[in-house]
């Protein structure tokens, strides 16, 4: 009877846990749809300077996202494997996703670098403000999923592999995927429709 109690208890545990974390994922839909109406509507101000055309390589795009895609995509078959308990493949499938996450990043500093290097920096435009902003706002996110990563990838190896370790890259994996989703909007919007206007 005590064990019944003490399962049924631990869901309702979880159950809080995935419906807050579900809650704060909502509010930063809420922050991503704000920096996007923005965007959309300070594209055009200029102000005679350079727009989508003359800044944007859709190719530099396209293998960013291509790179955060396969993360997502090795991070999900990392909780196939910790659903399946299989702890050492849990932490390879996340070190790769890792690995990949911090090659997107790393290729969005270099864009930011190459766009302040030829003056195209926040303070130029409307438009670069809430580029920088909107993309940057993004990488920030990556770059805390990539330390809450790191950081859980060191704790795991340091323990058996329970239920409370599953629900741990379970809530990463959600916070991994929901970037991913974010992104290829950023992609759509900012790249591809900011070429084709």
């Amino acid at each position: 009877m005590t064990t019944d109690t003490e399962t049924i208890e631990q869901l309702s545990a979880d159950a809080r846990v995935v419906f807050g974390f579900w809650a704060y994922l909502l509010t930063d839909l809420v922050l991503f749809a704000s920096l996007f109406a923005t965007y959309a509507v300070l594209e055009g101000g200029t102000f005679g300077g350079p727009g989508p055309h003359q800044l944007f390589d859709v190719r530099y795009a396209f293998i960013e996202t291509m790179l955060l895609l396969t993360s997502s995509f090795v991070a999900g078959l990392g909780m196939i494997a910790a659903h399946e308990g299989a702890k050492r493949r849990v932490l390879a499938w996340f070190a790769a996703a890792f690995i990949l996450g911090a090659g997107f990043l790393g290729m969005e500093t270099a864009e930011f670098a190459h766009l302040a290097a030829i003056g195209a920096t926040p303070s130029a435009s409307a438009f670069l403000s809430s580029y920088f902003t909107l993309l940057g706002t993004h990488g920030l996110h990556v770059a805390i999923g990539l330390v809450w990563m790191g950081v859980l990838l060191v704790w795991a190896l340091r323990r058996p592999w329970d239920h409370h370790a599953e629900r741990k890259f379970m809530l990463l994996s959600l916070f991994w995927h929901f970037l991913d989703i974010i992104w290829v909007l950023i992609f759509t919007v900012v790249y591809l429709f900011g070429l084709m206007s």
